[in-house]
């Protein structure tokens, strides 16, 4: 277990990545946290902007009771500004918000306000400074990610295919579609940390076919590597039949089950992984506290599978599950940009 106390290491990884978000001296700079938040990198937040000159103010707000049947984990959809009005009108006046609470305000339906004044958010996740001093944000990543998005914008049909057994389409057209590379240096703009990867979002009734998570391949929800194969039957976004034997797709089962919710069983985003730097098999050397797997989610040439909310698509539930699956060969338009998890060149 790595020990919770500050190194002038983490400072200098902090005090790298506000530079690349170009806070400059005297801006007005705001770390969101909430009272179940992860200290340590709070306070490294606080040192490192004291070095860019900064003029930084807290907002911490309570973590929300559990309103939800089963624990709720790496929804992107943090609860924590909900109902608090000021604090928001308080993150809409500055240039930049750290956020730095437990889930993220990615999905969160308060983003949009805060943004809407020209305040950009970066997210740090809720990992031990360990992996995200390891998985500093590379300025090589913004144009190949870039290159990543206009690929995914312009296509009409995506394809994932693998040796597994994976057969699945995802209908492109009006799929919203971002990147991230791990820093916001823009007005309105929204950044997480680590990075390296993109996603889209389909419109309803856009995803269809087979999806096969192969033993190794990653359940994030559960900080899991599979066991043993699951499958997922597809049809129109929604997962209709889910297959296999041993405790991956039982638990799998159960979790979807539990929300009494239809749409916790849709997709929410899908995508690939383009951090070179990223490791797979970075789950396995961290304590479960220690981190939220957002690396896994990055490493280059996996197919990011998620199921839960799609604001573009009208569904919204605290549902999720995000799956980093190997092997697997994804086209648009019939173009490889993944090989059997490989980047294409285009990529790299």
């Amino acid at each position: 277990m790595l020990a919770d106390r500050i190194e002038g290491k983490w400072i200098d990884a902090f005090e790298a990545v506000f530079k690349l978000c170009k806070v400059a001296t005297g801006e007005t700079v705001a770390i969101l946290s909430e009272t179940q938040s992860r200290t340590l990198n709070v306070h490294i937040a606080e040192l490192a902007l004291d070095r860019t000159g900064a003029n930084w103010f807290h907002v911490t707000v309570p973590t929300p009771r559990q309103d939800a049947p089963i624990p709720v984990r790496s929804t992107g959809a943090s609860a924590a500004l909900g109902g608090q009005k000021a604090a928001v009108a308080a993150l809409k006046e500055c240039g930049l918000v750290v956020d730095l609470t437990v889930e993220g305000l990615l999905h969160a339906p308060e983003l949009p306000e805060i943004i809407s004044g020209g305040a950009r958010i970066l997210m740090i996740s809720n990992e031990h400074p360990e992996a995200l001093e390891r998985l500093l944000p590379q300025t090589r990543d913004e144009p190949r990610v870039k290159t990543a998005v206009k690929r995914c914008r312009a296509a009409k049909r995506m394809t994932v295919t693998s040796a597994a057994g994976t057969d699945l389409t995802v209908d492109m057209e009006g799929a919203s579609t971002v990147g991230v590379w791990g820093w916001c240096d823009r007005p309105g703009t929204v950044a997480h940390w680590p990075a390296g990867l993109v996603v889209s979002f389909p419109k309803a009734a856009s995803v269809n076919g087979t999806l096969v998570l192969d033993a190794g391949d990653v359940n994030l929800t559960f900080k899991r590597y599979l066991e043993r194969p699951v499958k997922l039957t597809i049809v129109d976004d929604y997962v209709t039949d889910i297959e296999g034997e041993g405790t991956d797709a039982e638990l799998m089962r159960r979790y979807l089950a539990a929300w009494g919710d239809r749409e916790a069983y849709a997709v929410s985003h899908v995508g690939f992984g383009m951090n070179e730097g990223a490791r797979y098999e970075a789950l396995a050397m961290y304590d479960r506290r220690e981190t939220n797997g957002t690396e896994v989610r990055a490493f280059a040439g996996n197919f990011l599978f998620s199921t839960g909310a799609n604001e573009f698509a009208g569904r919204y539930t605290k549902g999720h599950f995000d799956i980093p699956v190997r092997g697997c060969t994804i086209s648009l338009d019939g173009e490889a940009v993944v090989t059997d998890g490989d980047l294409a060149e285009a990529f790299k």
